[in-house]
């Protein structure tokens, strides 16, 4: 494992401007492991949330590095709603082994069974994760949390600072975000209290897939095109599964697909795409006019708010 590009490992700049130069990956590559470390200088029990998704598997990959050739001092936090994608889950797993990282589970699918939630009318699950998240973010005391959010996804995801202070309810108040002037982030908390963080903050969807490329990082295969028996719902392409879907009225059919995010099952989507390599999919992510999410999440579609509302309860 090779670690983070610094200053002094820079390419010497022919323009003449600075003695050394970065690309664009590797300033946000340091900016992200120079988080990273600043977490693990200043909390005691963070935690990474990890869903085997590809910007939580870059900033997986991005902890690896920030702290090679030691250990990664932190451990991995899934929410599994109990409809995600199996492929998502064995890479999951697999992960978790060859790393040998410890992996905490909340499971939705326990608290519908002890009657704590109760399952919507849509069969989408997302909504229901923020207790099982914020009950066991107390249950464990993790001080700092790690989440993959990005600036280009969503509205309310654009209010995000990158350490984001959270109540002992794990409420966002964004009246309670703090300046982050030249890189300094205040980590200050009362107990029970913690604070979310977005290494990946200032990052594009487009980023995200040039370093996966420029890497070399291992994906779930459903990132790529591939055939799938999917239904269409509110103008998305769905896979059936146990959470409900389709209806009488709605038939199934096989395409050539691929995710550009991963969610619940409920309400993830499908795009139509032939993009089976990295550098296929890079070129189809240019050349895209609307954000990941709003083209392949129903939870986001729900109203304008409908994030934020959600960040306030504890939600990332």
């Amino acid at each position: 494992m090779t670690t983070a590009t610094t200053v002094t490992d820079a390419v010497p700049n022919p323009e003449g401007d600075s003695p050394y130069a970065l690309s664009h990956l590797d300033a946000l590559e340091s900016e992200a492991v120079h988080i990273f470390r600043e977490v693990a200088g200043e909390f005691e029990r963070p935690v990474i949330l990890f869903s085997g998704g590809k910007d939580s598997i870059v900033m997986l990959h991005l902890a690896l590095k920030a702290f090679a050739p030691a250990a990664v001092p932190f451990s991995l936090l899934h929410v599994d709603t109990g409809h995600n994608f199996p492929e998502v889950l064995d890479y999951r797993d697999r992960a978790v082994a060859r790393h040998g990282l410890r992996l905490h589970v909340a499971s939705v699918q326990e608290y519908i069974d002890a009657g704590k939630l109760r399952e919507r009318p849509d069969g989408t699950r997302n909504p229901l994760q923020t207790v099982p998240l914020t009950e066991k973010i107390q249950a464990e005391k993790f001080d700092a949390v790690f989440g993959g959010g990005r600036r280009d996804e969503e509205k309310a995801r654009a209010k995000e600072r990158v350490f984001s202070l959270r109540d002992e309810f794990s409420q966002w108040d964004p009246r309670r975000q703090r300046p982050e002037l030249w890189q300094l982030y205040n980590g200050k908390h009362a107990p029970g209290e913690h604070v979310r963080v977005f290494p990946l903050s200032n990052w594009t969807e487009l980023d995200v897939w040039q370093y996966i490329a420029r890497e070399g990082i291992e994906l779930p295969e459903i990132y790529f095109a591939h055939e799938r028996e999917v239904f269409q719902r509110s103008g998305m392409w769905l896979t059936a599964g146990e959470w409900g879907g389709p209806k009488e009225s709605e038939p199934v059919v096989t395409r050539q697909v691929r995710y550009r995010t991963v969610g619940d099952m409920s309400c993830t989507g499908a795009v139509d795409s032939d993009a089976t390599t990295l550098d296929a999919v890079i070129a189809e992510i240019a050349a895209s006019r609307l954000t990941e999410r709003g083209a392949t999440r129903a939870d986001d579609k729900m109203s304008e708010a409908a994030m934020e509302d959600r960040k306030r309860e504890g939600y990332f």
